[in-house]
């Protein structure tokens, strides 16, 4: 009695491992579009916490999406074209060091500054009218371009993403 129960358990185990219930999921995501938002702001503060500006994505990205930020450094004077680095962005002064950086959720990017110093010392050429343009990738993308792409070069990523640099969206922060 005791081993026709054992077998019937084991046989019972083993019908039971056959049974399994495969689950997908669409990852795919379809509705986000790669594109670029542009914002110029300023920061400003009464102390060093203040330095930052809140930017709304509207409509709201993905969890799967990346977001990429650069700054506008300079216009070459030899060619007129724009200079924007990757942030985060160190700069070392005589005072400091300093740093543009960002942070991001589903709705919104965080533009901020941070120093190692009282930044409300900062010349308004550091602070005033700053440029930086937010780069949207669908998370679609991660894997297949993303490791072949190199995010320093602002050009080069909106080709990977197949952006058109005419069709920059500008916002308000």
């Amino acid at each position: 009695m005791k081993k026709i129960t054992l077998v019937l358990a084991f046989i019972g185990m083993i019908g039971l491992q056959s049974c399994t219930i495969n689950e997908t999921t669409d990852t795919v995501d379809n509705d986000t579009i790669s594109e670029v938002l542009e914002v110029t702001t300023s920061f400003s503060g009464a102390s060093n916490a203040n330095f930052y500006r809140m930017v709304t994505i509207s409509p709201p990205i993905y969890t799967s999406d990346m977001i990429l930020v650069y700054h506008l450094y300079e216009v070459d004077t030899q060619t007129g074209l724009d200079v924007w680095r990757l942030m985060p962005q160190t700069y070392y002064l005589p005072a400091g060091e300093l740093d543009y950086n960002y942070d991001f959720t589903t709705h919104d990017v965080k533009l901020f500054m941070d120093a190692d110093f009282n930044m409300n010392t900062l010349s308004a050429a550091w602070t005033q009218n700053q440029t930086f343009r937010i780069v949207i990738i669908p998370g679609y993308f991660s894997g297949k371009t993303s490791s072949k792409v190199d995010f320093n070069d602002y050009e080069a990523t909106l080709k990977a993403y197949n952006i058109n640099p005419m069709k920059i969206r500008k916002i308000k922060a």
